[in-house]
Formats: structure tokens, C-alpha cells, sequence
């Protein structure tokens, strides 16, 4: 089995713009070293080493214990009102 280097949740980058705020989704990733070596970053899409080991399963059990809450999902939600947004008159 595969030992877990690092792991990231997917999160939304929030960049403000001129007339408002850009959500930009981030996928969550998790780098492990496979039995043969390597270092993979894997993905819900990418799930599969060179060396043809399947972490298919593993990837899905890693997922489904990393449990995102509604700001992390949806931060447009709990944004504060700001005043120095919209169109000027």
C-alpha cells in the first residue's frame, strides 16, 4: 500500500476583481509514494501509477474521510456585504 506524503481538500481561490470577486475552484489532490517508488499526485481522474498500480479504491477512501464544510464549498455565501462593489452613478 501507498504511504500518504501530503493531502489537500478542494477549496475555491477568491480573487477580488474591479466589479466584484472571481471563485476559482481548486481540486483537491493527495501526493503518495507508490511500492515502486515514485511519487504520484493523485486526483479523482487520476488514479493509476506507471507502474500500473490502481489506487482507485484508496482514493475514494481518502476522499470520503475528508468531509468539506458549506464555507469551504460555497464561501459566495458567507461573504461579508462591501460597500466598494457595483457600478458607480
Amino acid at each position: 500500500m501507498a504511504s500518504v506524503i501530503e493531502q489537500t481538500e478542494g477549496h475555491y481561490d477568491v480573487q477580488d476583481v474591479e466589479f466584484g470577486r472571481v471563485y476559482r475552484w481548486c481540486p483537491g489532490y493527495t501526493v503518495v509514494q507508490c511500492d515502486c517508488g515514485k511519487w504520484l499526485t493523485l486526483t479523482s481522474s487520476t488514479t493509476v501509477c506507471r507502474c500500473g498500480a490502481d489506487y482507485t479504491d484508496f482514493i475514494r477512501e481518502e476522499v470520503a474521510s475528508v468531509r468539506s464544510g458549506d464555507e469551504v464549498l460555497r464561501p459566495w455565501r458567507y461573504a461579508a456585504e462591501r460597500t466598494d462593489a457595483g457600478l458607480s452613478y
